[in-house]
């Protein structure tokens, strides 16, 4: 398992160098280890190095939620809070995440993409309180990965956009969306 202090210090390399195995390299020697450890610190290469990343952002942006009272706002606004708290610990690590975002983007890498997409839109639900087990939980995240995709495309502008501004862009998004039939009373 790859420890969080080399991926840490991959992402620090990483806003400045991009994802590369020389940036991997580098960022073990920041840790005091041998660049030769490089294949068993990170098995699954610079693509592991990305999806252990994201999967402790995933991890970071549940704990910062589990510390709000989510359940008092309307699912909409959760998500919104939850998409807003993912956006500000990515702030820090703009740059590292358009590498990863140009990384993931080649073919060969769909695949991957396509499953850390869908892991961090799981993991925005189930931050946001979703405990549906029903057809719903698929449609649920399929929409929320379009609505995510469409607003990280938009924070990641190269004309860096402000946070209310991006924020104004998910309410319109999270507008966009169907809402469910209201039963007859």
């Amino acid at each position: 398992m790859t420890e969080p202090a080399w991926i840490e210090a991959a992402v620090h390399r990483a806003n400045r160098e991009g994802w590369g195995r020389e940036t991997l390299r580098r960022a073990l020697a920041d840790c005091g280890e041998p660049p030769e450890l490089l294949s068993s610190a990170f098995p699954r290469g610079v693509t592991g190095a990305v999806d252990a990343w994201l999967a402790l952002v995933d991890a970071r942006m549940d704990a910062a939620a589990a510390t709000e009272d989510l359940a008092s706002l309307r699912t909409p606004q959760r998500i919104r809070r939850v998409v807003e708290l993912r956006l500000r610990l990515l702030q820090p690590d703009r740059e590292a995440l358009r590498a990863a975002l140009r990384l993931l983007a080649l073919p060969w890498n769909a695949p991957l993409a396509i499953r850390l997409l869908a892991r961090t839109a799981s993991a925005i639900w189930h931050a946001a309180g979703d405990r549906s087990a029903d057809f719903s939980w698929y449609t649920r995240r399929a929409t929320l990965a379009a609505v995510y995709s469409a607003t990280l495309a938009f924070w990641l502008r190269p004309v860096e956009p402000e946070m209310d501004e991006v924020l104004s862009f998910l309410d319109r998004r999270l507008q966009e969306l169907p809402q469910p039939a209201r039963k007859a009373a």
